[in-house]
């Protein structure tokens, strides 16, 4: 393979260079954007991997014209930025993959690997359909946890089509801020249309999503516009579909089936040109089985899936999360910002959040609001102890004096029962295996089965 790396820390180069030489790459580098294009053109690579952040162009501008020259190289980004919207962006506009650095090179050996395969029948450049680059989506979720990292990858390759998505997850994990984010990648400028299946009356619910001709039933008195109909070109989020009454889900199998409707009363066929976005927090396998939701439906909404990882899953973002929060909050309503204090902070991390996300921000606005004091404690938060805050408590005997602390305590005690099996403790801890050796570095562990 022909690999081309692009990036101007000139160290990272060198090491992954050395890497992939041993194992028979050509490799060359390039430390700029214009330097990487003029690269690209004479040396024809199979592989690039694109820095992000480069001295003269973001690599995700870049991108599409390293997909455009001849020999139709297949693309890897690489950024240290905990942007999610750029791994959106990079799945859309054509990236391979999309790695968050500290890079792993047992994970770059395997992606070569990988890229070997799919070269071998992926589509001639010819026939590749042209990438929009978007340049802002206009929502964020954040986090830097690998599994938040997945779900934009994935919706920036959902975003290519208008393919049914069902969107999957507890209360409070985000499902419609993911379904207007799938929204802004695929549809920017065109409608969204949010309809809550079980807020609206049954008897309502097909003239708010067919719309009704004049005349059509006792009250009818002039022409409505549906949801499908208004949201042409753009996204009809339905959320709790599960809630959706059996006539309606026959009626909404058919469109979805026929790819067209008909306004209640009328005749005249209208396409369906709106992509559907279903969301749920119940199990809808269960509802199928109990005779409440139909299984055709069920199937035709779950062509493509997203799921939402609880807060209890990604722990790690919850700093990050209580950051952005406080900003949101303090600016909604007018107040002074606070900081949390250490062991408001070590609360918030070991609290079990059964309401997610949403859980996180009413607990932080009824302390930012009633704050009368600069720092947060732990008792402001009105949080009542979870099991797990107290095992955790259990476990550190005595209250370690900073966060870094308390991580290091977990990290080493894991390390330990493990017996230091880098890969098993990685995949304990839900972080990779070069964010472990880091932390290993940074706490200045010791392996005592060595």
């Amino acid at each position: 393979m022909k690999v081309l790396i692009i990036d101007d820390d000139q160290a990272l180069c060198r090491s992954l260079q050395i890497a992939l030489t041993l194992k028979r790459h050509e490799v060359r580098c390039s430390f700029s954007a214009d330097a990487g294009g003029l690269e690209a053109q004479t040396f024809s690579p199979d592989v690039v991997f694109l820095d992000v952040n480069l001295p003269d162009q973001s690599g995700l501008k870049t991108l599409p014209g390293l997909l455009k020259i001849p020999c139709s190289p297949t693309v890897v980004i690489m950024t240290g930025e905990s942007d999610n919207n750029a791994a959106v962006e990079a799945m859309r506009s054509g990236a391979f993959e999309y790695l968050r650095k500290p890079l792993d090179m047992d994970e770059i050996q395997a992606i070569v690997t990988r890229v070997e395969r799919h070269r071998s029948w992926v589509e001639p450049a010819g026939k590749t359909p042209e990438k929009v680059l978007c340049e802002n989506f206009g929502f964020e979720m954040i986090g830097a946890h690998p599994k938040v990292v997945a779900l934009h990858k994935k919706i920036g390759l959902l975003s290519r089509t208008k393919v049914i998505v069902l969107v999957q997850g507890e209360s409070g994990t985000g499902k419609e801020l993911a379904a207007r984010i799938l929204h802004q990648a695929g549809s920017p400028g065109k409608p969204f249309v949010a309809v809550n299946c079980s807020a609206v009356v049954p008897t309502l619910l097909e003239s708010e999503f067919f719309g009704h001709e004049k005349g059509s039933f006792t009250g009818a008195d002039r022409l409505k516009i549906g949801k499908l109909e208004y949201a042409d070109g753009g996204t009809v989020f339905l959320d709790e579909i599960g809630d959706m009454a059996m006539d309606l889900q026959a009626k909404l199998l058919r469109v979805l089936q026929e790819e067209e409707f008909v306004r209640v009363g009328g005749l005249e066929p209208i396409p369906l040109t709106a992509r559907i976005v279903a969301a749920t927090h119940c199990d809808l396998r269960r509802l199928v089985s109990e005779g409440r939701f139909r299984e055709d439906l069920f199937y035709r909404l779950s062509v493509s899936s997203l799921h939402m990882p609880p807060l209890r899953e990604r722990r790690t973002d919850i700093p990050l999360l209580a950051e952005a929060l406080l900003e949101k909050i303090t600016a909604k309503f007018q107040c002074y910002k606070p900081t949390l204090s250490e062991d408001a902070l070590l609360k918030l991390l070991a609290h079990d959040w059964p309401g997610n996300v949403r859980e996180l921000e009413n607990v932080l606005t009824r302390a930012a609001v009633l704050a009368v004091d600069a720092v947060l404690t732990a008792e402001d938060l009105q949080l009542t102890p979870s099991d797990s805050e107290r095992q955790v408590a259990g476990d550190c005997g005595a209250r370690p004096t900073t966060l870094a602390e308390a991580e290091k305590r977990h990290v080493e005690k894991t390390l330990d029962s493990l017996r230091w099996n880098i890969t098993k403790v990685a995949k304990h801890l839900d972080i990779s295996p070069t964010t472990l050796r880091k932390k290993i570095v940074d706490y200045e562990l010791l392996n005592p089965f060595t």
